[in-house]
């Protein structure tokens, strides 16, 4: 498939187990990942929320938009602003994500 009819995005099971450690302390912990793989961007694993201690999260005032997956809101981790986010109404190609997390690499 050529760069130019592949697919921008693309949905795919992630086979094993994410954790998530913020200070040492573990955030998210699933073998239910989904990793979205966006062109340009470094492929994304999206947590079931579930599986996330939103207990010790707390929702940011940030929000912004992907023209290709929606709105995204973000959520802090004590004094770590904006460490992780998700689509709480995807667009319609990537409605599989809907309410999941994503954290950044570094969190």
């Amino acid at each position: 498939m050529s760069h130019d009819t592949e697919a921008r995005i693309s949905l795919h099971p992630h086979h094993g187990r994410v954790q998530v450690r913020i200070d040492e302390t573990l955030v998210a912990d699933t073998t239910r990942a989904m990793e979205l793989r966006e062109r340009g961007y470094p492929p994304r694993r999206y947590i079931p929320r579930e599986d996330v201690r939103m207990d010790l999260l707390a929702p940011s005032e940030t929000v912004t938009h992907c023209p290709f997956k929606g709105d995204a809101c973000y959520w802090s981790f004590d004094g770590h602003r904006d460490v992780a986010w998700s689509y709480e109404q995807p667009t319609r190609e990537v409605a599989a994500i809907k309410g999941a997390v994503a954290f950044y690499a570094d969190s």
